[in-house]
């Protein structure tokens, strides 16, 4: 079984766009213990076989999805014998369109698998260009991408404990960034030079995901629920990750959170709450 890790961005910094006409940002990153399952087997048939199970595979197109694109790119630049054929299935247990990076993620761990983790930075790009422009996020367990093309391993890899709320909205990336009219600054401050995990935090509470405002505008129980969260006892700050929906609060101990995850869930029983931490 290969576990197939979520990602959450801590913060989210929409710069101008670039020269190819994509928004440029910038973001910190760690990969969460929420994961999903996939199983690998090769088989002697015609077809590959591929099966999505578990609580949120309704929402997967299961003819057109990262795994099987993943297939394709990786028998057309002869990585894979083209003749030998796969029963992937795939355990969905990070929820899909929320900003978890949950299709993206299969399509690194399944491709990392195959290559036996040799990928070279230019496969990365035909990855990217492919795939997703979040593929590189999941090159490491805590990062700050600087810009599209360049992600930074951020050596500090703080222990932070989440309560992750998805409120059964679907997003759509592509229609969110849509709407974006101010750009952001890039960051004046060196993320590498921070040494301890209170400046760490105390960082990330001054700053915003850029996203936020927008998805409120059009969901306001994203606001509401993000309030919840931040009232409840020794949460640090609450945020939205990427593009949305799923609202995350940080706290300063996994007893904390837990505690507070009863609260929230008495109050929001429609959605799914989950405790996680950073890997």
């Amino acid at each position: 079984m290969i576990k197939s890790y979520s990602k959450i961005n801590l913060f989210l910094r929409v710069l101008k766009k670039n020269n190819a006409g994509l928004h440029n940002i910038q973001n910190c990153t760690m990969l969460l213990d929420l994961h999903d399952l996939i199983s690998i087997k090769k088989i002697n048939r015609k077809q590959d076989e591929i099966k999505f199970t578990g609580e949120f595979k309704k929402k997967i197109n299961s003819k057109n999805n990262s795994i099987t694109k993943s297939l394709n790119i990786l028998r057309k630049h002869n990585l894979i014998d083209k003749k030998n054929k796969y029963r992937i299935t795939i355990d969905k247990r990070i929820p899909v369109f929320a900003g978890l990076g949950g299709g993206t993620s299969n399509a690194v761990f399944l491709i990392k698998y195959f290559l036996k983790n040799k990928i070279s930075e230019k496969l990365i790009k035909i990855f990217e260009r492919e795939l997703g422009s979040d593929f590189r996020l999941f090159s490491f367990r805590h990062s700050f991408q600087k810009n599209l093309k360049k992600v930074l391993r951020l050596k500090k890899r703080y222990t932070l404990n989440f309560i992750l709320v998805y409120p059964n909205i679907n997003c759509s990336t592509k229609q969110i960034y849509s709407k974006v009219k101010k750009f952001n600054l890039p960051l004046k401050n060196d993320l590498l030079k921070i040494r301890t995990k209170n400046k760490y935090l105390l960082y990330l509470q001054n700053e915003t995901n850029d996203l936020q405002t927008i998805v409120e505008k059009n969901y306001p129980k994203i606001k509401r629920i993000l309030d919840l969260i931040k009232i409840q006892k020794n949460c640090v700050f609450s945020r939205m990750t990427g593009s949305g929906s799923v609202c995350f609060g940080v706290f300063l101990d996994k007893n904390s959170a837990k505690l507070s995850l009863r609260s929230i869930q008495k109050k929001l029983p429609n959605y799914r709450c989950i405790i996680a931490k950073s890997i």
